[in-house]
Order: structure tokens, then C-alpha cells, then sequence
């Protein structure tokens, strides 16, 4: 409306989105190249914004907190984190080293696809996501599909971590890298030389325009006095009055205006994180540890309710394979039942061509003995007759006796093929008892499939409807609760080791694949940072 204010406007947007940690976030707008914000109580068209239709403002975060963790209570302010911060990483905005851009990947993975299914999340399906920097991708001799298997590899390892868990764990990542948070803004100092004014959580840091990683100079919220501005000249008084002041001036007015507004913003969250909590706070952290209870308790009903399905599949796939490889003995039991009948009929229809066989034989060999006698009995008178009479019956004598030596090899070959005969339908009576036992096993496995289908049916299924889900939350399940955070924050701080492991072992993995000559400036004084031991908190320490 023509009258609101800045605030409503503000309130109308936090309403909407059911935000109730308003004081991280604020309305931004552009005008003459320069950000602004929205003065909440001014009214919103009396602000120096565009005169153009329609006006447009961007819902952002002003303020960032100094442990995501600890300060940010809503899931809805995670999320809204999780998006900015992950957006100024892969606009580069946020300087991120090129190993903890695949691990952040891999978290912002797990929290748009939840845990990972091989059988779901095959080869390429991260082809059309923006996961990484365009810095980085250009550093190496690497193709998508390899960035997405060192992602993928990394994704499989947060299996059952919720979508809150795996942003949050993004945040805490993000929160450690030296740009995160940092407004910068172009100064000269008296002499005139350019520099770099850093406003963020912790405090006001002065930069080398070419060196956005390491502050040269650092002023605690702490150790600051009084900031003020006269015009174009911004002055800061620290604490401690032996300290010189530092004067500098900035391009535009305007931008000194929005440079004290971070100040006093971000000076103002840095105490009140130092003392104790509100009551707005307080009952927030209360329903933030019982909803997370409430969502714990409802993730382990779904996880047992998993594991008993998968449970009964396994059975059932497991009773589905034994009647599969019982029917399939069933099979090759009927074939050597066949083949035994086949080698059975085929044995008898060779011992009866045997038998006739020997019985032609014998025949041919009495006729033989006939023919014998009758050449004796015939009377030979002359000597030339005798003679050829007697080569005669000599003939006739090894021919039957030829004759009697082949029919009783032939009357053995029978009596061997009778033998083979009972010996194969032997085989055939073996092969029915084994077939009536596996037909026996086939209906017992029926009889256990369709039991274990009714357990299955019987299986008990979970309601996700909220009426049917009401929780007493008593102190005892508080303290429980309390002690598995704790347990929690030990186990964090040993997987942080482990991380750093895993991050060395892949920054080493693929240093063979970096082109020096594209790294960027930022690249090399991260590089050196990284070889000093140089950390962002480590850093501010010794510059402060």
C-alpha cells in the first residue's frame, strides 16, 4: 500500500514465509549501481528507489551469524542461509578451494535427492545440476562425468542425514571460508592509497584490493569504540585510546551510510550473542529441540518400519529363489527320468535284435552240422573224389566251428544287454523316488511363500497423518535428548578429522589434473594460505 513502511512490507514478507528470526534479514534494492536497504521505518516510496514499474526489491540476508549451528533456530532461516551462501559460492562471490566445492556439492545433493539409490541415481544424473563453481571446472582436465562420480562418492556417504541436516552441514563448511559474510567496500585511507574496508560478523577488516582472502588489518567489534562518518571521511576510534585512529574515505556518501548501517547491525548481534538468550529466543530453541525430537522420533518409526519391509522382501525373495531352484530340479530330475526311459526302451530293442541274431546263428550252424553229416555219409570212390570230399568236410569243420564261436559271443552280448537293461530301469525307479521328494518340497515352499505373504500383509504400515502423532515430551526425555546432542557434538569433532583426510586425499587426487596457468589470483593466495597453516579465524587473531 501507497502508506506502509519499510517494516511493514518486511513483516508482510517474514509473515508469508513463517520467519521469525527477522533480524539476520532485510529488503535490498539498487539504485545508481550501489546496494541499499530498506529503512524500516520510512516509508517505502519515500526511499530513493527506481522510479520504474514494478519496484523490486530482493528478501536477503543483512546480517550473517558466527556459528550457524548455535544461532540459527528455524529450519526456514537454514534454508534461506543455505541458498544465499550456496548461490555467492557459485557465483563466486565466496571463494571456495576446489575440494570443498565437492564436498559442498555432495551435501547440497543429499539435500535436494535425499539418500542415495544406485538404482535410482544412475550415471549422469547430476548432468544438469549447477553444482560447481565455473572456476573450478575450468581449473582441471576433468569431464562432468568425473566431477560427478568424486561427487556421487561423497553423496553416498551422508545416506540418512534429513534435508535440515545436510544444509546445515553445508553452512558450517561455508561459515569457515574467508569470504563467507563479508561485505567489501572500495576505500582510500589518508595518503591516498586504494584498499578494501571488510564488514562481517566479527568485525571490520581493511584488505589489499588484490587479496580479499587475508586482511591486513583487523578491528574486533570488541576493541571498537566509536564508528561515525563525516561526509565521504569514515573514522574508527578503537578501545584501547593509544591506538591511532584510522581514517579513510569511501566514493559516495551513500555508501558510508550503508557501510554504518552494517556496523551498528552487525555490532548489535555481536553483543547480544554474548549475553543470555531472550525469552522470543528461548521459547524458539524450546520448539526448534522438540520439533527436531518430534522429527527424530518420527524418522526412527519410519527407518524400523523400512527395515522390517525390507526385511519380509528379503524373505520373500529369498523363498522366491528356493522354489525357483526347486523347480528347476524338478525339470532336470523329469529330463534324466526321460532320458533313463529312452536308454531303457532303446537296451530292449538291441537285446531283442541280439536274441535273433544268436537264434539265426544256431540255426545257420545246425545246418552246417547237417550239411557235414550228409558229405560223410556219401561214398566217394575215387581218390581224387576222397581227396576233395575230405577238403571239403575239413572246410565245413571250421566253418562250424566259426559258426558255434560267433553264436555264443552273440548269447553273451545278450545276457550283458539284459544286465544293462535292469541296471537301467534301476535308474529309472531311482529318478521317480527323487522326482516324488522335490514335488513333496515344492508344496511345503508354496505353503511357506503364501505365509510369508500374509506376514507381509500383516507387516505393520506407519501414519504419517498429524492428528494420529502426539508425543509427551517429559524432563527425563529431555535430558536424554540433551545427552544425544552432546553425544553428537563428540562425534562431530572426530568425523572433522576424518573430513580433513578425505578433503587432502582428493585435493591430492586431482592436483595432477590442475592447469596451473588458469588459476586465479585468489586461487594462489589460497594456496599459500593453505601451506602456512593459515586458517580464517587464525588469521584475524594475528592481524587483530
Amino acid at each position: 500500500q501507497v502508506k506502509w513502511k519499510g517494516k511493514d512490507l518486511f513483516d508482510l514478507v517474514c509473515r508469508t514465509l513463517g520467519l521469525r528470526e527477522t533480524w539476520f534479514f532485510g529488503l535490498q534494492y539498487t539504485i545508481k549501481d550501489t546496494v541499499a536497504w530498506l529503512k524500516m521505518d520510512k516509508k517505502v516510496l519515500d526511499h530513493d528507489v527506481p522510479t520504474e514499474e514494478p519496484k523490486t526489491f530482493h528478501f536477503l540476508a543483512k546480517f550473517y551469524p558466527e556459528n550457524a549451528e548455535e544461532e540459527l533456530v528455524q529450519e526456514i532461516t537454514q534454508h534461506l542461509f543455505f541458498l544465499q551462501v550456496k548461490k555467492q559460492i557459485l557465483d563466486e562471490k565466496i571463494f571456495c578451494p576446489p575440494e570443498a566445492s565437492v564436498l559442498l556439492a555432495s551435501y547440497a545433493v543429499q539435500a535436494k535427492y535425499g539418500d542415495y539409490d544406485p538404482n535410482v541415481h544412475k550415471r549422469g544424473f547430476l548432468a544438469q545440476e549447477e553444482l560447481l563453481p565455473k572456476r573450478v571446472i575450468n581449473l582441471y582436465q576433468m569431464t562432468p562425468e568425473m566431477w560427478e562420480e568424486r561427487i556421487t562418492a561423497w553423496y553416498a556417504e551422508h545416506r540418512g542425514r534429513a534435508r535440515d541436516e545436510a544444509e546445515m552441514e553445508y553452512l558450517k563448511i561455508a561459515q569457515d571460508l574467508e569470504m563467507y559474510g563479508v561485505n567489501y567496500f572500495a576505500i582510500r585511507n589518508k595518503k591516498g592509497t586504494e584498499l578494501l574496508l571488510g564488514v562481517d560478523a566479527l568485525g571490520l577488516h581493511i584488505y589489499d584490493p588484490d587479496n580479499r582472502l587475508t586482511p591486513k588489518i583487523s578491528f574486533p567489534w570488541n576493541e571498537i569504540r566509536n564508528i561515525s562518518y563525516s561526509d565521504k571521511e569514515f573514522t574508527i576510534k578503537p578501545l584501547d585510546k593509544k591506538i591511532d585512529v584510522f581514517k579513510f574515505n569511501s566514493s559516495k556518501l551513500r555508501v558510508n551510510k550503508l557501510i554504518l548501517q552494517l556496523c551498528i547491525g552487525n555490532h548489535d548481534l555481536f553483543m547480544r550473542r554474548r549475553k543470555a538468550d531472550s525469552l522470543e529466543v528461548q521459547q524458539m530453541k524450546a520448539q526448534a529441540r522438540e520439533e527436531k525430537a518430534r522429527k527424530q522420533m518420527e524418522r526412527q518409526c519410519l527407518a524400523r518400519e523400512k527395515q522390517m519391509r525390507e526385511e519380509a522382501e528379503r524373505t520373500r525373495d529369498e523363498l522366491e529363489r528356493r522354489l525357483m531352484q526347486l523347480k528347476e530340479e524338478a525339470t532336470m530330475a523329469n529330463e534324466a527320468l526321460m532320458r533313463s526311459e529312452e536308454t531303457a526302451d532303446l537296451l530292449a530293442e538291441k537285446a531283442q535284435i541280439t536274441e535273433e541274431e544268436a537264434k539265426l546263428l544256431a540255426q545257420k550252424a545246425a545246418e552246417a552240422e547237417q550239411e557235414m553229416q550228409r558229405i560223410k555219409a556219401t561214398a566217394i570212390r575215387t581218390e581224387e573224389e576222397k581227396r576233395l570230399m575230405e577238403q571239403k568236410v575239413l572246410e565245413a569243420e571250421m566253418l562250424a566251428l566259426k559258426m558255434a564261436e560267433e553264436s555264443e559271443r552273440r548269447a553273451k552280448e545278450a545276457d550283458q544287454l539284459k544286465q544293462d537293461l535292469q541296471e537301467a530301469r534301476e535308474s529309472e525307479r531311482r529318478a521317480k523316488q527323487k522326482l516324488l521328494e522335490i514335488t513333496s518340497k515344492s508344496s511345503y515352499t508354496q505353503s511357506m511363500n503364501s505365509s510369508t505373504t500374509a506376514l507381509s500383509t500383516d507387516l505393520p504400515s506407519f501414519n504419517l497423518i498429524s492428528e494420529s502423532l502426539s508425543f509427551d515430551f517429559k524432563d527425563t526425555d529431555m535430558k536424554r535428548l540433551s545427552m544425544e546432542i552432546e553425544k553428537e557434538k563428540v562425534e562431530y569433532m572426530e568425523k572433522s578429522k576424518h573430513l580433513q583426510e578425505q578433503l587432502n586425499e582428493l585435493k591430492t587426487e586431482i592436483e595432477a589434473l590442475k592447469l596451473k596457468e588458469r588459476e586465479t589470483a585468489l586461487d594462489i593466495l589460497h594456496n599459500e594460505n593453505s601451506s602456512r597453516g593459515n586458517s580464517k579465524h587464525n588469521t584475524i587473531k594475528k592481524v587483530s
